[in-house]
């Protein structure tokens, strides 16, 4: 970040012993003050170089006339690499000064940093949607043949909690530090993210894939909906009109669908609104916590296993479970056993890296990149189960995509 700051001779006095608060601003005539202990360096010469963190309120630029100054807002700690002093701009005693920076936690540029950040996320979302698709492929046919959604979504959970615990053993990832707080915080997420599991594996279990995600990529209208009732967000006319083909090819799909079941569309119209609100409170619960995204799905998912495991026995059980394992065995043989661990270990690793990703967006980006990656589920799904579709309904499906482009399009 380059910031031409305009100020009157003066001497700053600085430490290299502790962090420099530097509140950046004020008047014209004195806009430049860096207060720390006494040891006194002049901006006279040519080049500073300071090797501490700055802390930096805001940055005023008096460049141009002076009478409209534009401020920067830095709230995290900066590091300023070098001030350099570039002598008089023409008026007695007011210097020229270029102040070179970058956050106390990067080791790039701001500008760089961006761009960093930029692929990082782009990263995240490629591998988040080709981890989802595999998960989904594993998962229908585990469903196929052993119809049991409440213990396939407890599977998976305890997948997840599992490869976290060793990883946390093993010294491969840091165990996170948490305190009763953290859990209380974390357990209406849990509970969300437990009714949206257990919802959208029981509408896979009901209906086609393809047909789930159709259903499911109306999440933008429920984040809306939510985000405006319950934290007061209003956004702009774009963002609601884009919501009219988004509900509108959900409807007409849902209308054309030739093996519709109302258990599933259900299914995933709770999901919907279970997922945002797990969204929602996910980056509420990240705020200010040292946690990082994948401890923070790795809590999640052991707290939702907790929640979950005493329904799962209460709504199946073991009885039933056995008689459908081996009715399984029956049709598929020994394959049935690398598919539930397949479905269950990819279930976690997509999860973990789109939480990678929350850690990183806004809870509305975050559901349109959700809903953009049921474009290479959905079509993945007609081609592996040759899943038969209507004109219509994959007219339908295409409508509801367009809507979530020019809905993310207009969220910008």
């Amino acid at each position: 970040m380059n910031c031409s700051i305009k100020h009157s001779t003066t001497s700053f006095p600085f430490s290299d012993q502790s962090p420099t608060r530097v509140p950046v601003g004020g008047s014209t005539r004195n806009p430049s003050k860096i207060q720390s202990l006494p040891k006194p360096i002049s901006l006279k010469d040519s080049k500073i170089v300071l090797k501490q963190p700055l802390y930096v309120s805001h940055l005023q630029d008096f460049s141009g006339s002076g009478r409209n100054p534009s401020k920067i807002q830095s709230l995290p700690p900066l590091y300023v690499s070098h001030i350099q002093d570039f002598g008089g701009s023409g008026r007695k005693g007011i210097h020229e000064t270029v102040c070179n920076a970058y956050e106390a936690d990067h080791s790039q540029p701001l500008g760089q940093s961006e761009a960093g950040q930029k692929m990082k996320i782009g990263l995240y979302f490629a591998t988040w949607w080709s981890l989802n698709v595999v998960f989904n492929i594993y998962n229908k046919k585990v469903l196929n043949a052993f119809p049991f959604p409440w213990l396939t979504s407890t599977l998976s959970l305890a997948a997840g909690s599992l490869i976290m615990l060793v990883s946390w053993a093993t010294k491969v990832v840091e165990a996170p530090k948490t305190d009763v707080e953290f859990w209380k915080a974390l357990f209406p997420v849990a509970l969300a993210h437990t009714i949206g599991h257990v919802a959208a594996t029981i509408s896979m279990s009901k209906v086609a894939v393809s047909f789930t995600h159709i259903i499911k990529s109306g999440e933008p209208a429920f984040s809306v909906f939510v985000s405006r009732v319950f934290l007061g967000e209003t956004f702009p006319i774009g963002v609601y009109l884009s919501l009219l083909p988004i509900i509108g090819g959900c409807a007409l799909s849902a209308l054309t669908e030739l093996n519709f079941n109302m258990t599933g569309f259900m299914g995933a119209m709770v999901s919907n609104l279970a997922f945002v609100f797990r969204n929602i409170f996910s980056k509420k619960g990240m705020k200010g916590k040292s946690v990082s995204g994948m401890n923070y799905y790795a809590c999640l998912s052991m707290l939702s296993l907790l929640i979950l495991t005493p329904f799962t026995i209460a709504m199946e059980g073991p009885q039933m479970w056995e008689a459908g394992w081996q009715t399984a065995l029956t049709q598929v043989g020994p394959n049935i056993v690398w598919w539930v661990v397949a479905q269950s270990v990819f279930y976690h690793l997509y999860n973990q890296v789109s939480y990678m990703s929350l850690d990183q967006i806004s809870p509305l980006t975050f559901s349109v990149g959700n809903t953009m990656k049921r474009i290479s589920v959905i079509v993945a799904s007609i081609i592996i189960f040759r899943t038969p579709l209507q004109p219509v309904n994959a007219l339908g499906a295409a409508i509801a995509i367009l809507g979530t482009f020019i809905y993310s399009q207009a969220k910008q």
